[in-house]
């Protein structure tokens, strides 16, 4: 039995390690491999003793086994995820169970490593792991780019948060503009692989005879117009985050090949008859239900389970209408370098109505085309041009009435009312509306209002 690293020098002068596991051999393997990495490791034989040791000092990692003589891995790391939450562990499965791992990885690990333990695999983990953020490391700026307050948008974020200190795999679910890929990028960037490549993969856009070589490489003269060794998505990526978007385009016979890769995190370059360790985390993305491809048969069910073991949903613009006003602010100010034109009532009730099919990305594209035809300082509701079939309820069904018609009346119905209640007073009203006095006159002349 190895004696503890913690127990022949000071506690406090090195990064300390807790190991848990009942093997002897595997205790020295890791002991060992800790101590020339420059590591202090306290080693233990049970859940009991984990407790024990989590309890009396502060560790910066902890390695457990999946199977111990009084319970499971799965209880130390529910443990440290109520108890010392800035601790992240990870657990060491038994090869091939892909089960245990995925269990681990829901119930809060950072990462999984599979027997018999490989000391480049153990190395490149310690290594992710203790590079985790502290909470202080990277600032909130980069989650403001999620704009809006809405409890959605606060679920989201707060989801990220916890997301970047896993290695577990993730599926973005949402429709197309809401938001997937940044959120990717968010969660790279707030993890311990942020000084690593953030590689964005669209799989609907790659022909299906170069899958494999796109995603694995090739070697040279592998096929006809091989010229020279090539590196894949995989490599790309390795050290970093491979971001699979629409990945229920993928074809059956990449998916089973896709499937081995993020299993074994070893992949065979087209030509090759050797494989390669890669260190990359999977974080995949669709605009389609993901468990209705798996139901008809497109989608493997077993490559669902590994991709999907924590899902992050992005809400769409219609569920989060409160953040319409910041994001429309936030656009303009990015379309402007100076001074950017302001929104009506109209046009913002407008917005608010629509049910924007194409979510955030659409709403960019409505404002840039406004701010592109409009004439005045003011974007007016009919400068947004809007489909009438997308809007809401109160719009639909009101006979002849035009969407223009129906927002000028409501604009006229609030100045109007502005106006009573400052007695006539353009400048009052104008600042209760939350205009410019510019722009209200501009508004009174074009609703004709003396």
């Amino acid at each position: 039995m190895s004696i503890a690293r913690s127990e022949r020098r000071p506690r406090g002068e090195l990064t300390r390690v807790l190991v848990v596991d009942d093997e002897a051999d595997i205790r020295e393997l890791i002991d060992l491999t800790l101590a020339r990495m420059g590591l202090d490791a306290e080693c233990v034989g049970s859940v009991a003793e984990a407790r024990g040791a989590l309890n009396a000092g502060k560790f910066q990692l902890c390695l457990t086994d999946m199977r111990l003589p009084d319970g499971d891995g799965l209880e130390i790391v529910r443990y440290i995820g109520e108890h010392h939450v800035q601790t992240p562990v990870a657990v060491i499965t038994a090869f091939g169970s892909a089960e245990n791992a995925v269990a681990a990885l829901k119930a809060g690990a950072f990462d999984y490593l599979a027997k018999p333990v490989g000391l480049e695999q153990l190395r490149a983990l310690i290594k992710s792991a203790l590079r985790l953020p502290d909470g202080s490391r990277v600032g909130d700026d980069a989650l403001q780019t999620l704009v809006g307050d809405s409890p959605s948008m606060q679920q989201v974020r707060a989801m990220i948060e916890k997301l970047a200190r896993s290695q577990a795999p993730i599926y973005i679910s949402g429709e197309s503009g809401s938001g997937k890929e940044l959120a990717a990028r968010l969660i790279h960037g707030r993890s311990a692989r942020c000084d690593g490549p953030f590689v964005p993969v669209n799989c609907g856009a790659i022909p299906e005879n170069l899958m494999e070589s796109e995603f694995f490489g090739y070697r040279k003269g592998a096929f006809t117009g091989a010229e020279n060794d090539r590196e894949g998505f995989f490599q790309a990526a390795n050290g970093g985050t491979l971001f699979l978007d629409e990945v229920a385009d993928l074809p059956l016979a990449m998916q089973v090949k896709l499937l081995r890769a993020i299993q074994e995190k070893r992949v065979r370059k087209v030509g090759c008859v050797t494989e390669e360790a890669v260190d990359v985390r999977i974080i995949c993305a669709t605009h389609r239900n993901l468990r209705d491809c798996v139901d008809k048969g497109s989608f493997r069910q077993d490559l669902y389970y590994r991709l999907n073991v924590i899902e992050l949903r992005m809400p769409p613009l219609r569920e989060r209408l409160e953040d319409i006003a910041p994001l429309v602010d936030t656009i303009l100010q990015r379309l402007f370098s100076g001074a950017s034109p302001g929104l009506s009532a109209g046009a913002l009730r407008a917005l608010e109505l629509y049910r924007f099919p194409g979510n955030v990305r659409e709403l960019e594209n409505i404002l840039e085309r406004a701010t592109a035809l409009g004439s005045g300082d003011v974007i007016e509701a009919g400068d947004l041009h809007l489909e009438a079939e997308d809007m809401g309820g109160e719009v639909l069904g009101r006979g002849s009435e035009t969407l223009d018609d129906y927002l000028n009346r409501l604009e006229r119905q609030a100045i109007l009312e502005a106006l009573q209640k400052t007695e006539g007073n353009r400048t009052a009203a104008a600042r209760q509306l939350g205009v410019t006095f510019r722009s209200m006159r501009y508004r009174l002349e074009r609703l004709g209002i003396e």
